[in-house]
């Protein structure tokens, strides 16, 4: 309470006092009056505002608490791709009917296949074709130019070739060759050089001829030996 308010209250109880009791004669008060005078008027004032407080409502708290966070929930995708369809294969076994119509049928003889003279043996001879020793075909030859083929060949067969082994002819239009006798034996799994003399032709042209192995008695063997030249 301001010290304005407590004079203005002591002043009203004194002019309450004082109309109550009309105009006595002016007295001067004593300190224990002034003392209880001041009291009163504390206790009245204290009464004024014990009575406006409970009056007065007390105003609400305007605080207003924040808003609290509030997470959204996680969304749901709807357009997860969907799982591919497995496709499993499935067998199919087609066995075809022949049409027996349509299969020809042999009639007569079947022919005999023929083996190749220039690999067979006679007896217990053969020879195979090794390499050419020189003029492999197709060499160039002077026209009328004499010379002297050569072949290495090897026996193969199942006996030894005797000395006077020697060549026959298969073929020889145009070289009028000549040859000796082996000379020697030749084991089997051995390896020998044999050889011809020919003569050229003397006319341009690529000519051939062919030759075999023989035994004493002029039996062929064996693989047959090819000479090719070509003359310019």
């Amino acid at each position: 309470m301001t010290t304005f308010r407590k004079f203005a209250v002591i002043y009203l109880i004194a002019s309450l006092l004082s109309a109550c009791g009309g105009s006595p004669p002016e007295e001067t008060l004593s300190e224990e009056e002034i003392v209880l005078t001041f009291s009163v008027g504390t206790m009245v004032a204290n009464l004024f505002e014990t009575q406006t407080a409970l009056v007065t409502p007390t105003p609400a708290s305007t605080n207003t608490p924040l808003p609290t966070n509030t997470f959204l929930p996680t969304p749901t995708a709807f357009n997860t791709a969907l799982p591919l369809a497995t496709w499993t294969p499935a067998p199919i076994f087609y066995s075809p009917t022949p049409n027996l119509a349509l299969i020809p049928t042999v009639t007569g003889t079947p022919p005999t296949a023929t083996s190749n003279a220039g690999a067979l043996a006679f007896g217990c001879n053969n020879a195979a074709f090794v390499r050419d020793a020189n003029y492999p075909p197709g060499t160039t030859v002077s026209a009328g130019e004499g010379f002297v083929k050569t072949w290495k060949v090897e026996n193969n067969g199942s006996c030894e070739w005797a000395y006077n082994y020697t060549l026959a002819v298969v073929k020889d239009d145009d070289f009028d060759s000549s040859w000796g006798r082996l000379g020697r034996n030749v084991a089997v799994g051995t390896w020998a050089e044999v050889s011809v003399i020919v003569n050229a032709p003397k006319h341009a042209g690529t000519y051939t001829g062919y030759w075999r192995m023989a035994d004493a008695s002029g039996n062929a063997f064996g693989a047959t030996l090819a000479l090719t030249i070509v003359v310019p």
